[in-house]
């Protein structure tokens, strides 16, 4: 694994901002950056405090203060919390303008068409402001047991993956004409997906593929998804990744914005730096049952002041990245949102580029 550096670690470490290379992306870039925050349902599993009305007072605050979307992540046994689907239909009614979304769903914990229904139904509560991250299965033993649990298969899953997503795609354009109405798969085959509900947004949400930077994952992106939603802690190795997927992209005759480049960050904020880690440290023990440095090795940290942190973010950004999901690295996240409303985000959005110019510094 790549040794890593966060906002309070050693200065030029591997992980921080440096000159990319030259960016093959015309000058003008389609996406805005958009910077979200994770909703704490696995704090709450952790804390055993199962509640509804925080949830939907933390989705109100966080559209109030700015952010540009809200995300839950999804497991049943192995880092359990609410089930995200029903969490996000609840934030999306309890809010009007914030964009809701996934990180990560993991579609094969659910029956194909279910999982469509479920999707299409959400699409609707949330008015279109829905994105699904998905993810075939964060490689832990756990995450095994989980697959197993539901019958699920966890050897193929990547491609189980990619057929799912296939079949949602099909029922999703099944009512238009001339779009078939069933699917033949390896692993999958249904018939009368037209009669499946239709989602708010023709053809669905946009899908995105949560992975590494791998040249199959960066593939399967480029040519299969909407968007690409990694949590990468080496900041080149993002940029080397971004620039590929886009070359694929438009090699495949998509284009070369076709893919939005997303990240999926954790911050721990605290001007004071010691504290700031140990809080990390002491979230991650609970959270993964495994040590800050064992995690940060695969994941993206950061801890500090938030103008530290935001610094540490703007190297992603500097590096390509146009959404930026933060999860606050706490069990107690919500005294920590008003600060990286106020300072972080205007800081890290004052480092985006208007347009992607021949160079990223």
């Amino acid at each position: 694994m790549p040794s890593t550096s966060a906002a309070g670690g050693e200065p030029g470490a591997r992980g921080t901002a440096r000159p990319a290379a030259t960016d093959p992306r015309p000058a003008t870039d389609p996406h805005p950056l958009r910077i979200g925050v994770l909703l704490p349902t696995r704090e709450q599993a952790i804390n055993g405090t199962y509640a509804a009305a925080p949830l939907l007072d933390f989705a109100r605050s966080a559209e109030t203060l700015g952010f540009d979307s809200l995300w839950a992540g999804d497991s049943l046994t192995a880092r359990p919390r609410l089930d995200p689907l029903v969490v996000l239909s609840a934030a999306a009614a309890a809010t009007e303008r914030i964009q809701v979304g996934t990180a990560a769903l993991t579609p094969a914990l659910r029956h194909p068409l279910i999982g469509a229904n479920m999707a299409a139904s959400l699409s609707h509560v949330a008015a279109g402001r829905l994105i699904l991250g998905l993810g075939s299965g964060f490689p832990m033993p756990e995450t095994e047991e989980e697959f197993a649990s539901v019958g699920a298969a966890f050897q193929g899953r990547v491609g189980r993956l990619d057929e799912i997503t296939a079949l949602w795609r099909t029922a999703w354009a099944s009512g238009e004409e001339g779009e078939p109405a069933d699917f033949q798969g390896r692993f999958w085959q249904a018939d009368h997906l037209d009669r499946l509900p239709a989602p708010a947004v023709p053809g669905g949400p946009p899908l995105w593929l949560a992975g590494s930077d791998t040249p199959k994952v960066l593939a399967r992106a480029a040519t299969r998804y909407d968007g690409w939603l990694p949590f990468l802690p080496d900041v080149e190795a993002y940029g080397r990744a971004r620039r590929r997927i886009a070359e694929l992209a438009e090699e495949a005759g998509r284009g070369a914005h076709a893919v939005t480049p997303a990240l999926y960050a954790t911050v721990t904020v605290n001007a004071d730096e010691g504290a700031a880690r140990a809080e990390l440290e002491h979230y991650i023990a609970h959270y993964y049952g495994r040590s800050l440095d064992q995690m940060r090795t695969i994941q993206a940290y950061a801890w500090g002041s938030a103008e530290k942190c935001a610094e540490w973010l703007g190297g992603y950004v500097r590096a390509g990245a146009r959404h930026l999901v933060i999860r606050v690295g706490s069990l107690d996240p919500e005294p920590q949102l008003k600060e990286i409303a106020e300072v972080l985000l205007p800081a890290v959005r004052a480092l985006a580029p208007t347009t992607v110019g021949s160079t990223q510094p």
